[in-house]
């Protein structure tokens, strides 16, 4: 059933709590991506512009105790903020209390308010983390109607998402969390045909359920990455040192039977002595690969074999680099696989968050593919087909 959008409520004149995802990656108290703050800005400029009161909150990082909140202060995140927009942000340093009551109180329409990091409230019981009824019923309290647009967390029941929703009459989708519901949840429940899935990473055990769901989804998926040598061995391979998760060879087995044809393994992998940028590279075909060695890209074969594939699809779903990608000798493969989804003309690309969205933004393909989720455990869950608690708390329409 469709989802209620932010655009389907009157917030004029309205508090309207908005559920931001900005737990971006910071150096210093310097934020060194701002793409999640950047994503959440149709949602912010919307509200504003229809004449809302608005209070934001996320979370940033893990905080247990009193300690960890060094460099987790939002103070930061709403400066950066403050520069997206050209306004000024209200950054209240709490998240609960009559300081930020009073604040909230005094906000006038148009106006923005963000308090402190929501994690800060783990540090006596988890009380975010773990749903505590009473705090999301307070924050609920501060305003009038809830918009969660932090698919990152959408996986999780929190306080911040599931509490509010539970205590307030209207619950909607932010203009990101609709786009997240849109391409992946609309890629694995009615994909344009060929659908083709990209899984990579290190561990078969990390996807087992997002192979299992695609299986049944899907018309390919390709491997690429770790989870590539454990599929080899299982089909009784030498594969050197490469990284193998032996307690899984047999689900590796077991899946490879389900498939009937539709996992697709290399021909040809780039092999070294040691999981290093510094030492000798070869090309192998992915039998031949010595006892001494390990695999750490897909081959130049592969690259082909893969991209023939991909240019036939009309949905390619991405989760997972191919390659170690962190190191320049064995970027070739996802680097090429951003480009064959970069040359797709008529298809829906999307790249399910995590290490590939990295690879695809860090590689200038940002723009040139359909979706980039900015959720990394949401987007595989979603991909597995499970009911995330963050978007089945939005009310239907």
């Amino acid at each position: 059933m469709a989802k209620k959008i932010v655009s389907d409520l009157n917030v004029n004149g309205k508090v309207v709590l908005i559920r931001v995802d900005f737990n971006v990656p910071m150096k210093d108290s310097v934020i060194t991506d701002d793409n999640r703050i950047v994503q959440a800005l149709p949602t912010i400029k919307y509200v504003v512009e229809n004449n809302a009161k608005v209070v934001l909150f996320s979370h940033l990082g893990r905080v247990k105790v009193e300690e960890d909140k060094a460099g987790k202060s939002l103070a930061p995140v709403a400066k950066r903020l403050e520069e997206l927009l050209g306004q000024t942000i209200k950054f209240v340093p709490h998240t609960r209390g009559p300081v930020l009551e009073e604040a909230i109180k005094a906000l006038n329409p148009g106006e923005i308010l963000m308090f402190e990091n929501t994690r800060f409230e783990d540090i006596d019981g988890k009380k975010e983390s773990k749903n505590d009824p009473e705090l999301g019923k307070y924050w609920a309290s501060l305003g009038d109607v809830f918009v969660n647009d932090a698919f990152g967390t959408a996986h999780r029941s929190h306080a911040s998402n599931v509490g509010i929703a539970a205590n307030i009459d209207e619950v909607a989708a932010g203009f990101l969390l609709e786009k997240e519901i849109k391409f992946i949840g609309g890629a694995v429940d009615e994909p344009a045909r060929p659908f083709v899935a990209i899984l990579g990473g290190a561990k078969v055990g990390d996807k087992i359920g997002v192979i299992k769901n695609l299986l049944k989804k899907a018309d390919k998926i390709l491997i690429g990455g770790g989870m590539s040598y454990t599929f080899f061995k299982t089909l009784g391979y030498e594969i050197g040192t490469s990284i193998c998760e032996d307690d899984k060879l047999q689900l590796a087995q077991e899946l490879l039977d389900e498939a009937k044809g539709k996992i697709v393994l290399a021909d040809d992998i780039l092999i070294t002595t040691e999981f290093s940028n510094d030492t000798p590279v070869a090309v192998v075909d992915f039998d031949k690969i010595p006892a001494d060695q390990m695999g750490l890209d897909i081959g130049p074969k592969t690259l082909a074999k893969y991209t023939k594939i991909l240019k036939t699809a009309q949905t390619v779903v991405w989760n997972g680099p191919v390659g170690v990608f962190e190191f320049s000798n064995f970027a070739g493969g996802t680097i090429g696989v951003c480009e064959a989804l970069a040359s797709l003309e008529n298809a829906t690309t999307i790249i399910g968050g995590g290490d590939s969205a990295a690879a695809v933004i860090q590689n200038g393909y940002a723009d040139k593919v359909t979706h980039i989720s900015t959720g990394g455990g949401a987007s595989l869950e979603y991909l597995e087909g499970k009911i995330l608690p963050g978007v089945a708390c939005v009310d239907e329409l």
